[in-house]
């Protein structure tokens, strides 16, 4: 069988994969989607340090190549893995990686090194979550969409065309840095009044335990809450659900895609978000087309299965060179 490894790196902790992958063709055939054919998971623990949390990116790599070697008769043919922070994709270097302590770390090498030499490829973490949805989940065939998952904060992922637009310095799509709320509270960033001060699934916890006194509180609570009808639930769910679409109608007139693909924890809360959310954006919109706008597909695999379509994508180049 041949696969290609996929590794998913977040901030507490790392997903992987052996994603199946038929041999590209350069006869033009559609490729089938991945197929993930073996998943494992371990923390990153980052509080050792830097250093021992790439330790553990590349042994966890070598245990899936012996892995898949053992089970399908050969290695894996490629690698793709999905880093938080800045990247710098053609390089295959992780510049700057504020939860992981990373600076300027030639991840695709030491990968590439680690594994044999074979090619690996280096994405950003939501990019290749967007790469995903678009090919293969709730984009597939929109040829213009942002993916927008919301978590411990909020980026974007821009599709266009079947690729990911990365920027002229690889840091397209930081929608969760767009202020919307000016003299609001401070953001990370240095700036203040910011869309993930407000909209990203920790604001809305860190809201709702602060309106209802448990400081365990989390953004999922909030959706219970408001489900059952609390109105301490309901106002801190309306702010964020302004203020999510305040950033949305930016995004929409700047970039008019055609869908707008929301994931993350905050989208968990179905109909909670999207019916009041969807109702938002229409009011908010003047002459912009309204896109659609849907709930992701993938869940947490989504960076998993982008990993491996760039891996994937390393071996049809091959191909065609």
């Amino acid at each position: 069988m041949r696969h290609v490894i996929a590794l998913d790196v977040g901030g507490t902790g790392i997903k992987a994969a052996l994603v199946g992958t038929e041999a590209p063709s350069s006869a033009g055939t559609p490729a089938r989607p991945p197929v993930l054919l073996h998943e494992a998971r371990r923390p990153t623990g980052r509080e050792r340090g830097p250093e021992a949390v790439v330790g553990t990116i590349l042994d966890f790599a070598a245990e899936l190549r012996d892995l898949g070697a053992q089970r399908y008769g050969a290695p894996a043919a490629a690698a793709g893995v999905a880093v938080p922070g800045i990247i710098d994709e053609a390089g295959g270097t992780a510049v700057y990686a504020a939860n992981l302590g990373w600076r300027d770390v030639p991840l695709r090498a030491l990968l590439s090194e680690r594994l044999g030499g074979v090619p690996v490829a280096l994405g950003h973490d939501v990019r290749t979550g967007g790469l995903a949805e678009g090919r293969i989940g709730a984009g597939k065939g929109a040829d213009r969409f942002v993916f927008l998952p919301l978590g411990t904060g909020i980026a974007a992922a821009i599709g266009i065309g079947g690729r990911i637009e990365a920027g002229a310095h690889g840091s397209a799509g930081e929608i969760g840095h767009i202020v919307v709320r000016p003299q609001g509270a401070p953001c990370g960033c240095g700036q203040r009044g910011c869309l993930e001060t407000l909209a990203s699934a920790a604001a809305v916890g860190r809201a709702w335990a602060a309106a209802c006194g448990d400081p365990d509180a989390t953004a999922a609570d909030a959706a219970k809450a408001v489900e059952s009808g609390d109105p301490r639930a309901v106002a801190v769910w309306q702010e964020a659900v302004d203020a999510l679409a305040d950033g949305l109608v930016t995004c929409l007139t700047l970039l008019d895609p055609r869908t707008l693909i929301i994931g993350g924890g905050l989208a968990e809360a179905g109909d909670t978000l999207f019916v009041p959310l969807r109702e938002a954006v229409r009011r908010r919109v003047t002459f912009q087309p309204l896109p659609s706008i849907v709930p992701a597909a993938l869940g947490d695999a989504a960076g998993c299965l982008g990993a491996g379509l760039l891996a994937r994508d390393l071996l049809s180049t091959e191909v065609t060179a």
